[in-house]
């Protein structure tokens, strides 16, 4: 039977894509003074930077604005100006300085799921930024445990769940993004609840991992998730079926 259950943080409880979504949009009209946006493919070329320096600088709008920097400085031939380079900067700090908005209906979610299980929040990220997002979300007093990483993967998960006492055929993991929160729990034999989000970064994205897993449950909206985990819960304890696709 489940004992844990895992929550993603960013755009499983509160928006975040959209943040960085907006921040690029911005970087590529003042890198677009500078070039032909579709001859240079600024957006591949920023992407790339970003995912050579993720074991440099992490991940999060710290990572991104360094990035950023870099990016536009290669890609104008380093042309661009000092000006530019600081309103750069000002993207960054407007990231970090965003509002916490929770998704729909997650605040009940989380509260439904915690009356039965324990929860812990895994989310990765730059620590500083994380800490402020959990604390104005105002949902930290309902984990047991707040854990921020620096990767979500097999080993992290592996850590988490020895420090808990819990075995992988004994946790759910909540979220988003197939590759941090869905692909390593099941690697383990753990179990998955796959809430997508409107806006994914592509660095998130998993093309090798088939949703269909009867190991995951994908869910419409926050409401599903009590529902969803209660049926994985019967799957752990009976050891047999295939969960279907559970839509809200």
């Amino acid at each position: 039977m489940l004992e844990l259950v895992g929550f993603d943080g960013d755009d499983t409880l509160w928006q975040s894509q959209d943040f960085y979504d907006a921040a690029q949009a911005e970087f590529e009209r003042i890198v677009g003074a500078y070039v032909d946006l579709a001859d240079v493919r600024v957006h591949d070329r920023l992407l790339a930077i970003e995912s050579g320096n993720i074991h440099v600088f992490g991940y999060g709008a710290k990572g991104m604005t360094l990035s950023m920097i870099e990016a536009a400085f290669d890609i104008t031939g380093g042309l661009i100006s000092s000006g530019d380079l600081h309103r750069l900067v000002g993207i960054g700090k407007e990231v970090l300085a965003h509002p916490v908005e929770l998704l729909p209906g997650i605040r009940e979610a989380v509260e439904a799921v915690a009356a039965n299980y324990r929860i812990v929040l895994i989310t990765k990220g730059d620590l500083i930024h994380q800490q402020a997002k959990v604390k104005r979300s105002n949902l930290g007093d309902l984990f047991q445990r707040i854990e921020i990483v620096s990767e979500k993967d097999p080993a992290a998960y592996s850590r988490v769940l020895s420090e808990f006492g819990a075995s992988p055929r004994d946790f759910v993991m909540v979220g988003n993004s197939l590759r941090s929160d869905i692909a390593p729990v099941v690697e383990l034999g753990g179990w998955g609840i796959y809430m997508p989000y409107h806006s994914t970064w592509s660095l998130e994205t998993d093309p090798h991992f088939a949703i269909d897993n009867p190991r995951v449950i994908q869910v419409g909206s926050a409401d599903s998730i009590p529902a969803a985990v209660a049926q994985l819960d019967e799957l752990a304890t009976s050891g047999a079926g295939q969960p279907p696709t559970h839509s809200g």
